[in-house]
């Protein structure tokens, strides 16, 4: 500071260099120094000032920003171009450490751009960058916008400055022409170029000026072209210059001859021997490419965005030659590049060459590098394969290069593709795969596993001959190094005995490095083979297969263990032959139990089984389904667009007519009396079944059977959702009441043929449970603890001693009712809901009001809140909108409370308690989270 301070140049410079070297701007001392820059900035001496402007652009902070700015303001105007540029680079500071201080600056900034000095130009040009780039930095935090269309008027969203550097585009192309036409200046000239620092710079602040503007790119494309034909390129002061006019050209919305230029320019970087060029052009065409196929697919509607984005892919194709040699460059970053820029290039007229490519340089590549062009060549596969041939050959190939490194989804890719695939093509899989298991060192993990599970799948195919005649104009490549050129020839393969099959597999699982995984996919292979060669192979064969799967039923692997017990039930059980396994429970009375249950069997040993046994055991061995991906691609679109339909219309009504029950800020009418059409089921509301109707529910008769459905009724049938599952009674109670289902129904009147007293059950009381049906005579039934649950959890029932039943007294209804109660719905990731209940007429207990509160105990807000409720067919709702749909962090200073008002009436009340389903819908940090529950916790007998 003291040096600083000094009234002497030389110890100035020393203070402010060492202050500039050693100090950050987080340093408090700084704060000292902001009175001698003061002071310095108002010196005579020109140099001084200069020292001062230089420590402001290092090192201002935002205080020193906002009292120096007006200082440096006056040296903008100096008449010494000196000091003009010094404080423009001062300037640029200031307004990075103060972004609200820039429109107070902007026409000075301006005005400057008349400039007769190229240094003062150059720092002018980098203002105005950073400037624009701080803009564009804002706008992207707060998720702000602009597009300008050809209208002068549409500036909606446009800050000032860019509005005002806009209108400063035709200055700025022809001071870049003015450059390209000037003659030798020696002050300015570098290698032949006419200031090629200041070109680079009005060429980055037009990209800037034109992205999303088109009357600004229009402008400029003449003098773009203009400087892509006449610049020399044989300094590499000229590639600079090409380099930042290709990424203009390629930002801007500039016409599609220009981006053609733009590629062939890169193109012809590529052919530099200077691997720096060759980067920059490698990593530019891939960068272009990628935004030009993700504009092409999303949709924006802009014409002249896609049809350049093609041009320029479809020019691009022009060079793949020269891209593909990149891939034997000695440098590895330079392979890198390339190998990025031919998975864009990849379309259906080059695919095969071009994975041939992939999979030859697969061969070359680093081990750490496998494993991502596994899964790189397995996506070009699955979206450009010509046919499925050349699918499962490509796919083979790179297993047996790469099987080791390839991850767990390529080798269930290729299983998927085989499986789905002909006959005849499976067949040519099999062999294929069988010759690369027996030529491969065990080493390739991933081939071992695709080949060894196709051998047990489809092993009965390698007993036969195959032969295969390749089309003269394909590109079929099956082993790496064959030319799609050259003529193609017959693939043939010799039928195996099926003893050869078993050595093979034998051997290698026998390998001291085979994996664990590959041993457990062999017992596999093995007792699959057992009953593909049922029929074909000798007895030692079979009875070799058998002795395989049998030797590791003592390994100290668990799992081969496992298998090799279970994989021997089923051979036996093939065969017929029952193995008997001592029972734990009475080992010492010699008896002995079946392993598959059929019951104990007195001559122990073995004995013969079922033929449903021996049936079941052969479909167990037998190949496995092909999944039919279109069937669930469909049904998923099918139940997604029912949900669809069901939020655009009516979300809980499930038959189309009456809502009843239900409710989503909407009127929820009474029940309807038409029938039983509309039954309402709440587990298909929320997308837990099927969209179709239900049909009414079978009658249960007391051997368990079920009979016919009776026709449909008027009554009320949630029973069998808001209740436990009734069990079958004595006597006949459903012959005379009408319900048609022929079980108890709770919600129907008594038949007159009931007794008045019943035996009571012997089990807990169920007094509480107001929607649980009484249980039959003398029958214990556990009751569900979720009342909207399914009821397939019933025990069996038990017999008890039948006692005359005691009198349950019923809820008190009318009884004094608390002023509010508070009952807990649901906490979901973040999101509670709370009911506070009150009951707005003290005559009428049956009208309630529900007043849900949202509680937000996220650190961030929850966006699109939406609460849907389903109730039962006695109770009528209304549902209003909530006030509002965003929940903002509980418990802040100025947050408003979020509720929704729901207002319910029972009829039953004191009979049927209220119940409510709930489903809410929420944005939280941008994951989208739904949560269904049941809120049945409202105290008995008061609503």
């Amino acid at each position: 500071m003291k040096l600083v301070a000094s009234p002497h140049f030389p110890e100035k410079r020393i203070g402010y260099l060492g202050m500039m070297l050693l100090l950050s701007e987080q340093a408090d001392v700084l704060m000292l120094a902001t009175n001698s820059l003061k002071n310095d900035l108002n010196s005579n001496n020109k140099f001084i000032v200069g020292l001062a402007l230089c420590a402001i652009g290092n090192l201002a902070t935002e205080d020193m920003s906002r009292d120096l700015a007006p200082e440096v303001d006056k040296h903008l105007t100096s008449s010494k171009p000196y000091l003009r540029k010094k404080a423009c680079l001062a300037m640029a500071r200031c307004l990075s450490k103060c972004n609200d201080m820039v429109e107070d600056f902007v026409d000075r900034v301006v005005s400057l751009l008349n400039d007769r000095s190229h240094g003062v130009l150059i720092t002018v040009v980098q203002l105005m960058t950073r400037v624009l780039v701080m803009d564009d930095e804002y706008n992207n935090e707060n998720g702000l916008g602009y597009e300008n269309d050809d209208e002068e008027d549409s500036n909606d969203g446009v800050s000032v400055c860019r509005l005002a550097f806009q209108k400063l585009v035709p200055s700025l192309v022809k001071l870049l022409r003015n450059l390209l036409s000037m003659g030798y200046s020696p002050d300015h000239d570098v290698a032949g170029i006419s200031d090629p620092f200041l070109q680079v710079q009005i060429l980055t602040l037009l990209r800037l000026l034109g992205v999303n503007n088109a009357k600004a790119s229009e402008e400029m494309n003449d003098v773009l072209a203009q400087v892509a034909t006449n610049t020399e390129t044989s300094k590499n002061a000229g590639n600079a210059i090409l380099y930042e006019c290709v990424q203009t050209i390629m930002a801007v919305e500039s016409d599609d001859g220009l981006r053609v230029l733009a590629v062939n320019i890169l193109g012809r970087f590529l052919l530099n021997r200077d691997n720096n060029i060759r980067y920059v052009a490698l990593n530019t065409l891939a960068r272009c490419i990628a935004d030009g196929g993700t504009a092409a697919t999303s949709g924006d509607g802009e014409e002249d965005g896609e049809g350049g984005a093609n041009t320029a892919a479809s020019a691009l194709q022009r060079h793949r030659t020269t891209v593909v040699d990149c891939l034997k460059d000695p440098d590895i970053s330079i392979r890198q590049r390339a190998l990025e820029l031919i998975y864009h290039l990849v379309n259906q007229e080059n695919v095969e060459d071009l994975t041939a490519e992939l999979l030859n340089y697969l061969v070359l590549c680093p081990r750490e590098h496998r494993s991502d062009i596994c899964n790189r060549v397995l996506r070009v596969v699955d979206k450009f394969s010509p046919e499925d041939r050349w699918r499962v050959d490509t796919l083979i190939t790179m297993l047996t290069i790469a099987g080791r490194e390839c991850a767990s989804n390529v080798q269930s890719s290729t299983v998927v593709y085989i499986s789905r695939s002909s006959e005849d093509l499976r067949a040519y899989s099999t062999h294929k795969l069988l010759k690369a298991i027996r030529d491969d060192d065990g080493s390739q993990r991933g081939l071992l596993n695709v080949g060894i599970w196709c051998i047990g799948e489809y092993g009965d195919l390698l007993l036969k001959p195959y032969s295969y005649n390749p089309p003269s104009s394909s590109g079929n490549f099956a082993e790496v190094g064959v030319s799609p050129a050259e003529t193609p020839v017959t693939v043939s393969f010799m039928a195996l005995e099926a003893s050869s099959v078993v050595d093979i597999v034998n051997e290698v699982m026998n390998r001291h490095t085979c994996p664990m995984e590959v041993k457990q996919r062999a017992l596999t292979c093995f007792t699959k083979l057992r009953e593909r060669f049922a029929n074909v192979a000798d007895g030692a064969t079979l009875e070799k297969l058998q002795s395989l799967v049998k030797k590791y039923e003592g390994s100290t692997s668990l799992e081969l263990q496992l298998r090799s017990c279970e994989y021997g039930a089923l051979m036996n059980a093939m065969k017929g032959i029952s193995v008997k396994l001592p029972s734990n429970g009475s080992s010492a009375e010699g008896e002995e139990e079946d392993i598959f249950g059929t019951g104990a069997s007195s001559s122990g040993g073995t004995d013969n089984v079922s033929e449903t046994v021996i049936t079941a055991a052969k479909e167990a061995l037998a190949r496995m389904p092909v999944v039919d991906v279109k069937l669930m691609q469909r049904k998923r679109e099918e139940r997604s667009g029912a949900m669809m339909e069901g939020d655009m219309m009516d979300p809980f009504d499930d038959s189309g007519g009456d809502n009843g029950g239900v409710g989503s800020a909407a009127q929820v009418s009474a029940p309807s009396s038409s029938g039983g059409g509309d039954l309402l089921d709440l587990a298909d509301i929320f997308g837990g079944g099927d969209s179709t109707p239900a049909a009414p529910a079978a009658a249960v008769t007391q051997n368990g059977n079920s009979a016919a459905p009776a026709p449909a009724s008027d009554v009320d049938l949630l029973s069998d959702i808001f209740s436990a599952p009734p069990v079958a009674a004595a006597a006949p109670v459903a012959a005379n009441n009408n319900m048609g289902g022929g079980g108890f129904d709770m919600f129907s009147q008594p038949a007159a043929t009931i007794p008045q007293q019943q035996p009571v059950v012997a089990a807990a009381p169920m007094a509480n449970d107001l929607f649980a049906p009484q249980p039959a005579v003398g029958m214990t039934t556990a009751v569900n603890d979720d009342p909207f649950g399914s009821s397939s959890n019933t025990p069996a029932a038990t017999l008890a001693p039948q006692q005359p039943q005691q009198a349950t007294p019923a809820p008190t209804v009318g009884g004094p009712t608390p002023a509010e109660v508070v009952v807990q719905g649901f906490t979901h990731q973040g999101l509670t809901v709370e009911f506070k209940c009150t009951k707005p007429d003290a005559f009428n207990k049956q009208n309630s009001v529900l007043v849900a509160r949202f509680i937000n105990t996220t650190d961030a807000a929850l966006v699109g809140i939406k609460l849907q409720v389903a109730v039962p067919k006695y109770i009528t709702m209304e549902m209003k909108p909530p006030t509002s749909t965003t929940v903002p962090v509980t418990g802040g200073s100025s947050t408003k409370e979020v509720t929704q008002t729901i207002s319910v009436t029972n009829t039953m009340l004191g009979t049927k308690n209220l119940m409510l389903k709930l489903k809410a819908s929420f944005t939280s940090k941008g994951t989208k989270v739904e949560h269904t529950c049941t809120c049945s916790g409202f105290p008995a007998g008061q609503y």
